[in-house]
């Protein structure tokens, strides 16, 4: 993938040098739907990130900089032109407005070079960061699936099942909103 550059971020594909980095947040993940991607030592780190070296659905956000990972990015495709899209960042890094600036560099290039349609987020409805997010993204939110998915377990052992918002954003929707802001 090419690299894609905001004023302050440089997004591109992860490398294993960037193992202690990506570290810093997978390793306490903070939202139960990255429990899955947890990584304990640092050659877990490297392992994970050779896999997704050469997948531009994860990509990594950096600092223009210094070229410090502090988040990243992640888009899956579905047919025929659609796109599920999602991040996690370093809380070291949250407040400063790199996860939207960096989120926008990206619904850009899906819906301008490979001509997305549609997008999508899921965010747990006690991550009041991602929803808020998606707002400031201008997605809307279409629905709550109650009880949706389990990434943990109750104290008894039982699986915890999280009550999910759907978030979207048409092109269209996308490019009015770009000519409302250039005014």
């Amino acid at each position: 993938m090419k690299v894609l550059e905001t004023e302050r971020l440089r997004i591109r594909n992860f490398t294993i040098a960037d193992a202690e980095y990506y570290m810093a947040y997978a390793a306490h993940p903070r939202v139960n739907c990255f429990v899955r991607d947890k990584v304990s030592t640092l050659e877990e780190a490297a392992a994970r990130l050779e896999k997704r070296s050469g997948d531009d659905g994860y990509l990594a956000v950096c600092l223009k900089e210094s070229d410090v990972v502090i988040g990243e990015l992640f888009s899956h495709f579905e047919e025929p032109d659609t796109y599920g899209i999602g991040w996690s960042f370093n809380v070291k890094y949250e407040g400063k407005g790199y996860a939207r600036e960096s989120a926008e560099a990206l619904l850009t290039y899906l819906f301008e070079e490979r001509q997305a349609r549609r997008l999508y987020a899921y965010v747990e409805d006690d991550n009041l960061r991602s929803q808020k997010l998606c707002e400031k993204l201008g997605m809307r939110q279409e629905g709550c699936f109650k009880e949706f998915i389990s990434f943990t377990n109750n104290e008894d052992g039982t699986p915890k099942y999280e009550n999910t918002y759907h978030y979207a954003l048409l092109k269209r929707e996308w490019l009015g909103q770009a000519a409302q802001r250039q005014r």
